[in-house]
């Protein structure tokens, strides 16, 4: 979009005020967030679930912040007028918040993110605060955090019960206290998302939280069935099948390299009469000539 206004932190919170639905989506490299951005995305995530969808892990937690520094930079290249969040990895910002800053540092200086995300609640509040004090917005994460799968049991939909959603909805105001600007909802129960959204200042994206958000985030994998075999999710839609696309497509370019029907006349580039002469120096035609 050639006219489009760059997203901030104080636009998103206007937006909110406004009931105007924020968009984002992940993106790892430059011509997905070329696209995206193109496409009119509000925000874009360069999340650490690249580890799952482009590095070929079975979990987030491989994700190193030299990983996140080479998408993010990649992404900001393709997305020069979308605000960019980027993911801190696993276990970048459970020490010392010198070692923290470090990791926000590479990301903002490195990456040139706009904003960092942090999974969980009131045990990085502090975190969080520190960070934000030090002149970086950050992007909260609560509910199913998939750098804590194995602690919290699995992929499972969190705020089913009474306990559970106070305790998300505890988790939720220590963020904003801390001075997030907003929070992703990831597998939350749609009534304790509206609860929790209506309840604070700063937006929520949710992911899999129903329809009562302020925002909404997919992984752009999952947007376009990029994959295969694709998984179905039950709260994911897909507007696209490029998977299939581009299996088919090479398909029929590997056939078309046996059968010696690619390259065609009209991919080829010819030479100007008399090159070849030129290049043999008068040896071609004798040697045709010797073997007739």
């Amino acid at each position: 979009m050639a006219n489009k206004q760059p997203m901030n932190i104080v636009k998103m919170k206007k937006y909110k005020q406004d009931g105007v639905p924020l968009s984002m989506i992940t993106a790892y490299d430059y011509p997905t967030a070329l696209l995206a951005e193109e496409a009119g995305i509000d925000l874009i995530l360069v999340g650490d679930s690249l580890g799952n969808v482009v590095l070929g892990y079975n979990s987030t937690l491989p994700v190193t912040i030299d990983d996140m520094v080479y998408h993010t930079r990649s992404v900001v290249r393709g997305a020069e007028k979308t605000f960019i969040v980027a993911d801190m990895p696993f276990m970048t910002y459970h020490g010392s918040v010198d070692e923290t800053l470090k990791g926000v540092r590479r990301l903002m200086q490195e990456g040139h993110a706009h904003a960092v995300k942090m999974e969980g609640g009131v045990e990085v509040a502090d975190t969080v605060r520190a960070v934000v004090q030090a002149g970086v917005p950050v992007l909260g994460h609560i509910g199913l955090t998939p750098q804590s799968v194995n602690q919290i049991g699995g992929y499972r939909i969190q705020g089913k019960d009474a306990a559970d959603a106070k305790r998300l909805m505890d988790e939720a105001k220590a963020l904003e206290a801390a001075g997030a600007f907003g929070i992703v909802l990831e597998l939350v129960t749609e009534e304790v998302a509206r609860a929790i959204s209506e309840e604070l200042s700063i937006p929520t994206i949710g992911i899999g939280a129903g329809r009562g958000c302020d925002g909404q985030v997919l992984v752009f994998h999952d947007v376009v069935q990029y994959a295969s075999p694709y998984t179905p999710k039950r709260f994911v839609k897909t507007y696209g099948d490029v998977g299939t696309l581009i299996r088919t497509s090479i398909e029929a370019y590997v056939k078309e390299v046996k059968d010696r029907s690619f390259p065609a006349e009209e991919h080829v580039f010819n030479a100007a009469d008399g090159v070849l002469d030129q290049l043999y120096g008068g040896q071609r035609k004798e040697k045709v000539g010797s073997n007739s």
